[in-house]
């Protein structure tokens, strides 16, 4: 689905978004600065853990950007490491799994486990994804140009870039399905309800993946990913409220809703406040809105 250009309200909005993903970025280097970043990340302290995996997203999140991935190779991507190789690694970790057979054993990668090594395996993620979503998947040699430029602590060849993506692979159990990504399906309702009513013309798929991005910020809020179906609803409605006039919130966005996912209205409205609370960096509380 191409993406739309949208209002002035709406690109105006995304830039709001933007606003932020820069000022965590500038936020990022003050630490660094401070020394907050180790190279051997403390994985001991949950503070400091999501502050590497918030890190690693964002970095992502640019990476895909940089090398101008369709949004389906970028949210799968996002699936693969974010639910499925960070968890599998940290957990991994802590039961020091890493032995020294293994690390000797092209292991390296992941001991010591350093963050450089990890935004390696981010970039491994977004190739495994273009491998399954694109005929002309990208190549080793424009990721390993995107490392060069992004990674200033470590200069990794394409052998590496070969071995990391086999260690990836194992440590996701070869679990590399696509089928349950949430901007299918938010894609999916998007183009069902433009079909319905000319008022989805004026909800941007750019802000629902602006949404969609800023929802990967902490653990607690990607875990609405684990349910698909429900988050794309939700994140729809979400936009709805932030692109379309507010004098034009004739259609009846939920009921619809409702009939196309079969989520309960109550449920999908609580979905959307905490949603829009964590957008808006808000404190949640209990809705009234809907």
């Amino acid at each position: 689905m191409p993406h739309d250009g949208g209002s002035a309200k709406n690109q105006g909005f995304s830039r709001d978004f933007r606003h932020k993903r820069v000022y965590l970025m500038l936020m990022r280097r003050f630490e660094q600065e401070l020394g907050k970043t180790d190279e051997k990340m403390e994985w001991e302290s949950s503070d400091s853990h999501s502050v590497l995996r918030r890190h690693l997203l964002e970095f992502l999140i640019d990476s895909a950007q940089q090398l101008l991935v369709r949004p389906i190779v970028k949210y799968t991507a996002l699936s693969f490491f974010a639910d499925r190789f960070f968890p599998s690694v940290s957990r991994s970790r802590k039961h020091n799994l890493f032995d020294v057979a293994k690390c000797e054993r092209n292991f390296w990668l992941l001991n010591p486990l350093t963050e450089s090594n990890l935004q390696l395996f981010a970039l491994v993620s977004i190739w495994v994804s273009s491998k399954l979503h694109e005929t002309r998947p990208l190549s080793v040699k424009s990721l390993k140009s995107l490392g060069d430029m992004l990674i200033s602590d470590q200069c990794f060849t394409t052998r590496d870039f070969a071995m990391a993506e086999r260690l990836f692979l194992e440590m996701t159990q070869f679990d590399i399905g696509a089928s349950q990504v949430a901007f299918i399906f938010l894609e999916e309702l998007l183009m069902q309800f433009r079909e319905l009513s000319k008022v989805g013309s004026l909800v941007s798929l750019e802000v629902c993946m602006e949404i969609m991005d800023l929802l990967y910020e902490k653990e607690q809020t990607s875990m609405l990913f684990s349910s698909p179906h429900a988050l794309a609803a939700s994140i729809l409605v979400a936009a709805y409220f932030f692109t379309v006039p507010k004098q034009q919130w004739e259609f009846p966005l939920l009921p619809w809703v409702k009939f196309a996912t079969s989520y309960e209205e109550a449920d999908i409205g609580a979905l959307v406040h905490y949603i829009l609370m964590h957008v808006l960096a808000a404190e949640p509380t209990d809705s009234t809105l809907f």
